[in-house]
């Protein structure tokens, strides 16, 4: 058996390998003698020879269909494979999160679409790599384009972080009842870029995740129950004490108001024009907190009422001591000597 030298001198252009250079593939092979093949038909074709054209056109085909076929089939079995596998595991995915308590519908909809396109994104790179295409220049190539792409959409990135930070943490989940800068409102849906919140007049109010997280936020059903206040006045005449009792009896037959903590009227102010007060009571169902606070309200007007206690407007007393200036005007007259003056 002939050995050769290590040294050998490198072949010439005949075809022979050169020491330390790879062996050609097939694949490689292939593609140069279609090439070959190709640029010899388009020479053909300037001199106008058709008949060895098509010949070589079709040689072409052939090598390249050698080449392509079996890329094709290992492409295709892998695909099947990969794409059963990623079925499988979306549907048992699916089932566990769906049966998961602790799991929020929102989070669900992430967990799921994060699973689905990372596992779209690995089988086409697989399958791209059975087919013959450098997958590290693709991947290259795609971290360079997502790197101006986030530069690009900046605030729709920082509006799927909130997303993602409001669905993990869970300040609010959907069906919660939320007050954000003054808005009220039902959670509606939560996306990864904005949350949806239908008002009380039955609007769809959209704002951005970011929004959400760095504005001032309350959530009235966050816990089981809710307190709610009823603020109402009484004249300076009346007692509160009495208008105490005559609030407090209203709250009594109502079912849906908690007698543990008990319903009670305190006096919050020494206003103006009235002695303000505050009937305060806890509900069973928070989502019924506005309906009960406007319907109180109206509960609240009529037994004073019929209590005979005065409800005061706004009103303003004047008090002129020793003005001097307006001695010798009609406010400083008597009314009897008013009515007995030429004037009049």
């Amino acid at each position: 058996m002939q050995a050769f030298p290590s040294n050998a001198v490198p072949a010439d252009t005949t075809g022979a390998l050169t020491p330390g250079s790879p062996a050609p593939s097939g694949d490689t092979e292939g593609l140069d003698e279609f090439n070959q093949t190709f640029r010899e038909a388009v020479r053909l074709f300037l001199e106008g020879n058709w008949e060895l054209m098509s010949e070589q056109l079709w040689e072409s085909a052939l090598s390249l269909s050698a080449i392509l076929l079996p890329r094709l089939l290992l492409a295709g079995i892998a695909f099947l494979i990969f794409y059963t596998a990623y079925r499988l595991v979306d549907s048992a995915l699916f089932q566990i999160l769906n049966r998961s308590e602790r799991v929020e519908a929102g989070l669900q909809n992430l967990l799921l679409k994060s699973y689905r396109v990372v596992a779209v994104v690995l089988i086409s790179i697989i399958v791209l790599g059975q087919l013959g295409v450098d997958v590290t220049a693709l991947v290259a190539g795609l971290s360079i384009a997502g790197i101006a792409l986030g530069f690009a959409a900046r605030d729709s990135l920082e509006n799927f972080i909130s997303g993602v930070t409001i669905l993990v943490d869970e300040p609010f989940v959907v069906g919660d009842y939320i007050e954000v800068e003054d808005q009220y409102g039902q959670v509606d849906e939560i996306t990864l870029r904005s949350t949806r919140i239908r008002t009380v007049r039955n609007e769809i109010m959209v704002l951005p995740n970011t929004f959400m997280i760095t504005n001032r936020l309350i959530n009235h059903t966050k816990r089981n129950t809710i307190r709610v206040d009823v603020d109402f006045g009484i004249a300076y005449a009346e007692y509160p004490h009495e208008a105490r009792q005559v609030v407090l009896a209203l709250c009594e037959d109502d079912d849906r108001i908690l007698s543990t903590p008990s319903p009670t009227v305190v006096v919050t102010e020494m206003a103006a024009s009235s002695v303000n007060m505050k009937l305060r009571f806890y509900l069973r169902d928070p989502s019924t907190e506005v309906p009960m606070r406007w319907a109180y309200t109206e509960k609240v007007r009529e037994a004073l009422r019929e209590a005979d206690i005065e409800i005061p407007f706004p009103h303003m007393q004047l008090f002129l001591d020793e003005a001097k200036g307006l001695e010798h005007s009609v406010l400083f007259d008597r009314p009897d000597a008013q009515s007995n003056s030429p004037s009049s």
